[in-house]
Order: C-alpha cells, then sequence, then structure tokens
C-alpha cells in the first residue's frame, strides 16, 4: 500500500491511495486542472482511479469532485446525509457513478479493505477511513474537533498516520477571525489544535516504526515549524521521542508529498 497527500488545508484536500490493484482518492477538494497537475506530479493518472470517496460536504473536500467524477468516469462513495448535502453542490453525477459507504463499516476491494468512522465536525455526517493491506496500517483523521475514544480505538497502533494538527491556540486567540469563526474552530465540531493533535497521538501510536503526517494546518494560525516543535514537545513529556520510531512530515496545500509505502 503506498499514499501520498496531494493537497492539505482551507484551500483544498486530496489523499491518493493506491494498492498493486487499486487506486483510491479521498476527497477532491482542488479544481479539476490542480489535480490532475498533482497527480502527475506523482506519475499517476486519474482516469484510473477506481473510486473518490468523500469525508463530507464542505468545498474545500469536494471542489473538484464532480468535474473529476464526469471527466473521468469515476465511482463516487459517500454516505446518504452527505450525498444530499452535497446536492447542488458537485452538479450532476450520473446515478451509475453514485454509491453509498455508509458510516462504521468496512468495503473490500481485492485485497484492501477500508474502514470508515465518524469525527467531531460542523457538517451533515462527517467521516474519515482508515485503510489495510497485509497487516498494514494508514489511518487519515483531519477535521474534527476533538479525537474520541472511539476514534481513537479505531485508528490505534496505525503505521502511518495523516493526522490534524489545524491550529496553534495562541495565534487563534490573537489572530484577526471574527470571535464567531475562533469559537466554532475551537468548539467541539470545529479543528484540532496542535497540542490537542499530539495528546491524541500520543495514545494511539504503537512501539513500531511509525510516519505522521501533519495536516491541515491553517495559514493564518499556524506554521509548519511551529506545529512541529509543538507536537514533538507534547509528545516527549509523554514519553514519545520523535526520531525513535515516530518520524513526522509536513503536508501543503499545493504540493504533494512524495508517494511513500505503508
Amino acid at each position: 500500500m503506498r499514499f501520498s497527500v496531494l493537497a492539505s488545508g482551507s484551500t483544498g484536500n486530496a489523499i491518493y491511495i493506491e494498492n498493486d490493484e487499486h487506486a483510491f482518492l479521498v476527497d477532491a477538494g482542488l479544481s479539476g486542472k490542480k489535480l490532475e497537475s498533482l497527480f502527475a506530479s506523482i506519475g499517476r493518472d486519474m482516469g484510473k482511479l477506481d473510486g473518490i470517496l468523500v469525508t463530507h460536504e464542505h468545498s474545500d473536500h469536494i471542489k473538484g469532485l464532480g468535474i473529476a467524477a464526469r471527466r473521468h468516469k469515476v465511482p463516487i462513495y459517500a454516505n446518504a446525509k452527505t450525498w444530499t448535502a452535497m446536492d447542488g453542490l458537485v452538479g450532476e453525477i450520473p446515478v451509475e457513478q453514485r454509491f453509498h459507504f455508509d458510516m462504521e463499516t468496512v468495503k473490500s476491494f481485492g485485497g484492501l479493505d477500508i474502514e470508515s468512522f465518524g469525527v467531531s465536525h460542523d457538517a451533515a455526517d462527517p467521516m474519515f477511513y482508515v485503510f489495510h493491506e497485509n497487516g498494514r496500517k494508514l489511518a487519515l483523521i483531519t477535521d474534527t474537533g476533538y479525537v474520541s475514544d472511539r476514534m481513537k480505538g479505531i485508528i490505534g497502533a496505525s503505521d502511518a498516520y495523516v493526522f490534524e494538527s489545524n491550529h496553534d491556540i495562541g495565534m487563534l486567540q490573537m489572530g484577526r477571525y471574527p470571535w464567531s469563526v475562533k469559537r466554532r474552530i475551537l468548539s467541539d465540531v470545529g479543528h484540532v489544535s496542535n497540542e490537542d493533535a499530539a495528546v491524541a497521538m500520543s495514545e494511539v501510536l504503537a512501539e513500531k516504526p511509525t510516519r505522521i503526517y501533519l495536516s491541515h494546518l491553517s495559514k493564518d494560525n499556524n506554521m509548519k515549524d511551529l506545529a512541529r516543535m509543538s507536537v514533538e514537545q507534547t509528545l516527549q513529556t509523554k514519553g514519545i521521542i520523535v526520531g525513535d520510531y515516530v518520524d513526522l512530515f509536513d503536508t501543503s496545500p499545493t504540493e504533494a508529498t512524495p508517494l511513500v509505502v505503508v
């Protein structure tokens, strides 16, 4: 199993996952042209996707969904409430390309199992995914106001994580956003901070080589170096030293990470 974070942030989100038989995209939150450019940058073709898995209906996750579906004839998977919420936002998607992926279920594609689970975000029925193959595990979790014990149980002991580290609390509190937006981000249906993300990470990591990709960083209320430092320091207080068996990586809103093997 291999993956690349094509883009991550408020301007657009897309994560590519493949094995030797199948290829999937989680979210299509950029223009069709930009998505095709990102695919080209990792040497892949959108026309060979077996499906696009939707997490929720916010524009930074579905902006290019309709054009990708129609141009490349890709099957689209989402739960029932998300399909309803997307009506009018993604244009016409042919019925033969519309598939339901219920929350808290597993779909199998050959040797690749994809598990869905709910998160806490201000969307109709937001959910993310864990990919399983041959005992290896990749967990994707962003766009959640907190990480519950139930979520931790599902994502625990993964070999790689794409983990939200959205904001620095101090930067957010002192920043230019109106209080209503700050309150939403800090709420249980908003986004997790660097420190809260690191605490959750410390509670799900197993003592084995693990790659963590810090994702969905706020362009106004966070910085890559700050997020990394905050996560490292918090993990260290929990007895986890980055570099021992845990490696941290950055993601970008505009550039794909290199394809890596899980």
